[in-house]
């Protein structure tokens, strides 16, 4: 077997569809409060413009708006979770 073969990884699956990135560096948060409900959840149906989650940079927070209306049909971060720009956030199909 050649050599670089075994250094290949499998490519990432994801769903299809419009995928929505990360328009800074920050921290995701997915509810409003800790004690609120997600602002969506896969499987939800969102309008274009609905917050998906929100983005604290510098002390600041910037709500995260559906790029078009459809399903979302993954979440590809986690409360908490660090986010570089440009990274991959949410999939709406």
């Amino acid at each position: 077997a050649p050599a670089g073969a075994a250094a290949e990884a499998p490519a990432a699956t994801r769903a299809a569809g419009d995928v929505v990135k990360s328009p800074m560096v920050g921290t995701v948060y997915m509810q409003s409060a800790p004690e609120a409900p997600p602002f969506v959840k896969v499987g939800d149906t969102v309008t274009a413009g609905q917050t998906l989650m929100i983005i604290e940079a510098m002390k600041t927070m910037n709500p995260i708006p559906a790029t078009k209306a459809g399903k979302v049909v993954e979440i590809l971060v986690g409360d908490g979770d660090p986010v570089e720009f440009g990274e991959p956030l949410v999939v709406i199909e």
